[in-house]
């Protein structure tokens, strides 16, 4: 199992590498000058050329590649265009409140899918099935932003049960924390448990009719005990695949979440900074992202290996 961490820490080296030269070359295809933006339209040609030597942006695209490349060696991922604030700093300042409200949303998801999947699969054709298989189907098709928006309308607005916007840090307060990341955490976990449901259905099915099975229960164990220990211990090996899928749509569902609830995650500075066409904060953002998936899929990894001895690197 470490030379599989190793592997995956390697090929993440390369990986950023490729993803960096893309980012720096498309976000230099944008079609407005960033110094326009900053200057206005009532600036003067030498005000121009000022900020233009400032951010770099005279040098041809190749330098200033190398230069960017060898301060984010060092952690220095730039300075914002707009505000001089670090890119890391900002980037890091959010980060807690994007990753808080994904794992939470993701437990959610794993939660109810998996409820929802044994559920369904202990009644093959049963209400019980054909509910769980409308509601995987609802909840798969109705968008995130607008159940927010619709949760927002019932549980904040109406019986005021919940904050309708806004975020607490954990650290501050752990029950004000809960109360303002419950609702955009259902709203975003909706459609990946709908997801989780029908995997684990299909594996549940699938598992519970092998001999093992059979030979449990013949053995007189207890039905909790086959349903649990021994089918759905087999069962949740697919279902991790498509748990690492989710947590990454998760990352980026949360992006949009955030601002339907005024959440200060990386979304809202993700937008604010496509807006601006603020280069640096964008190519930071994108590296983040891209090492946050890289970890889900290395845990993902990880997991499969613990749950499945044959899939374990030799």
């Amino acid at each position: 199992m470490l030379r599989l961490v190793v592997q995956r820490l390697l090929a993440l080296v390369p990986l950023l590498f490729i993803v960096s030269v893309l980012t720096f070359s498309l976000t230099s295809l944008l079609p407005d000058d960033p110094a326009d933006l900053i200057i206005g339209q009532w600036g003067t040609e030498q005000q121009f050329e000022m900020v233009r030597e400032r951010l770099g942006l005279n040098e041809p695209l190749v330098p200033r590649y190398v230069h960017w490349l060898e301060r984010a060696l060092h952690g220095d991922l730039g300075t914002s265009f707009f505000n001089s604030v670090e890119v890391s700093d900002a980037v890091m300042q959010r980060l807690p409140v994007t990753l808080s409200l994904t794992a939470v949303s993701a437990l959610i998801a794993l939660l109810v899918g998996l409820a929802a999947g044994i559920a369904a699969a202990l009644r093959p054709r049963s209400w019980t099935d054909r509910l769980a298989t409308f509601g995987a189907t609802i909840g798969q098709a109705i968008p995130n932003f607008w159940f927010g928006i619709l949760l927002v309308a019932v549980f904040a607005v109406t019986l005021r049960w919940f904050p309708a916007t806004g975020f607490t840090p954990l650290s501050s307060s752990p029950w004000e924390w809960l109360r303002s990341v419950t609702l955009p955490a259902i709203a975003l976990g909706l459609a990946s448990s709908a997801a989780i449901a029908r995997q684990v259905r299909s594996a549940m099915v699938g598992v519970l009719q092998q001999d093992y099975i059979r030979a449990a229960r013949a053995q007189g164990l207890s039905r909790r005990r086959v349903i649990f220990k021994h089918a759905l211990t087999n069962a949740l090996v697919p279902v991790v695949a498509v748990l690492s899928f989710q947590i990454t749509v998760l990352l980026g569902g949360a992006l949009i979440v955030e601002q339907v609830f005024a959440i200060n995650g990386l979304g809202t500075l993700a937008i604010t900074a496509v807006r601006r066409q603020d280069i640096p904060m964008i190519q930071g953002l994108v590296l983040v992202m891209v090492v946050l998936v890289v970890i889900v899929q290395l845990a993902t990894d990880v997991v499969y290996g613990f749950l499945n001895p044959k899939a374990r690197p030799s």
